[in-house]
């Protein structure tokens, strides 16, 4: 099965997935290898159209949607 999940709020639209690999992007960008990544979490606001993210319980890190 193939699934896609978008939030759409207030005129924002946006992929779940695209966020994840934005913030893989920024991950690997800053010289980080993807097999380091054990836990991402990604917390969405589509209020402030903004995207934060916590890898490994530890970097941070946000980028506007």
């Amino acid at each position: 099965m193939k699934s896609k999940v978008v939030v759409e709020f207030q005129g924002v639209n946006t992929v779940i997935k695209d966020m994840e690999d934005k913030v893989k992007e920024i991950w690997k960008t800053n010289g980080g290898k993807i097999k380091d990544i054990k836990t991402l979490d990604i917390y969405f606001k589509p209020d402030e159209k903004m995207c934060y993210y916590v890898i490994n319980e530890k970097e941070t890190g946000n980028f506007p949607v």
